[in-house]
């Protein structure tokens, strides 16, 4: 694996892990440079506080501080141009969750279209898209409705 690779495969990592940990301002630490939306242009959202705030209005925290989840990302496509200093990576996501009244299950899947850029050495988030092919019971996760 490429340093590159390497570095694009962690911040891929950083961003479930922030999340999982309900790390929102983490979260648009990593996405803050980007654009960030669904399939439609239309909901591409930019700016770390309009990120941290479409986060925090949508998923729920419990008293741990945490939405209780964990976001599992497979089946990665990295496509990596080191000359122009621009990336894409294509994965699925599931997102599974266990809270009181809900037992373990997943309840959502999709995929993440991400474009990176390297700026002064390092890569960083150019646009993430979330694309959800699967829902399940989001009820104990989600605060209002999926953004489409």
């Amino acid at each position: 694996m490429t340093a590159s690779a390497n570095q694009l495969g962690n911040l891929i990592a950083r961003y479930a892990e922030s999340i999982d940990s309900g790390d929102f301002d983490g979260v648009a630490d990593l996405l803050g440079a980007a654009s960030v939306g669904g399939a439609d242009p239309e909901s591409l959202l930019t700016g770390r506080e309009a990120i941290r705030r479409l986060f925090s209005s949508t998923a729920r925290l419990y008293p741990d501080g945490t939405p209780r989840t964990k976001h599992v990302t497979t089946n990665l496509i990295l496509e990596i141009d080191e000359d122009d200093g621009t990336a894409t990576a294509r994965s699925y996501w599931t997102v599974l969750q266990a809270v009181p009244g809900l037992p373990l299950q997943p309840i959502l899947a999709g995929r993440y279209h991400d474009r990176f850029e390297r700026r002064d050495g390092s890569w960083r988030f150019s646009e993430r898209r979330y694309l959800v092919d699967l829902v399940g019971d989001v009820s104990h996760h989600m605060i209002t409705d999926l953004p489409e």
